[in-house]
């Protein structure tokens, strides 16, 4: 249901609050408050997945190839027997394979720790209120680029981070700010 949807039981278009709380309430209606900044659409959150999903894809495959590889040369060492020429060739096709290997597959530990430390620091964002999403998204790049450590999930120094951030970017976060008491009007002598 829809705001609009709403509206349009309403009596001249027009509700009071308590109306308005009525009629969502009546309709189990759910509404988000965008400017907290914790509402992420489901479509963008599973493009996003989606696409870490192939990128890990990819390089899982890109790994069997190099294990396939890597085995077929092994066969091809084996079935060489004592020939001097063509061990030599395949030992030198065994190392480059080999090296290329070790290469892709640091590449490819690099690349998902650094997906898991983007994670983890967009969802720490998530958890703080910004008063604008390009207040979030700069957080989000300086916290990425501090490089801060993670360990099992948690981001170490976090907090200070944010702590820093704060000092420098004061209007970049929405102030908690107490209910204010209502004042008790004085009573008549």
């Amino acid at each position: 249901m829809n705001i609009k949807e709403l509206f349009d039981k309403a009596e001249n278009g027009t509700l009071t609050y308590t109306q308005f709380e009525s009629l969502a309430k009546e309709a189990n209606a759910k509404f988000a408050d965008l400017s907290t900044g914790e509402y992420v659409s489901k479509s963008k959150y599973e493009s996003e997945l989606e696409a870490k999903t192939k990128e890990i894809e990819t390089l899982n495959d890109t790994v069997a190839t190099r294990n396939t590889d890597l085995e077929a040369l092994k066969k091809q060492l084996e079935d060489a027997g004592t020939d001097v020429t063509k061990l030599s060739e395949l030992t030198s096709q065994f190392e480059s394979l080999k090296t290329k290997y070790d290469t892709d597959m640091k590449a490819y530990k690099e690349q998902l720790k650094q997906q898991e430390y983007e994670f983890a620091v967009k969802e720490f964002a998530n958890s703080k209120k910004f008063t604008s999403d390009a207040a979030k998204r700069d957080f989000t790049r300086q916290m990425i680029e501090s490089n801060l450590k993670l360990d099992k999930g948690k981001i170490i120094g976090a907090e200070d981070f944010t702590t820093n951030y704060r000092a420098d970017n004061a209007t970049a976060f929405v102030e908690d700010v107490a209910d204010p008491t209502p004042l008790r009007p004085s009573k008549p002598s």
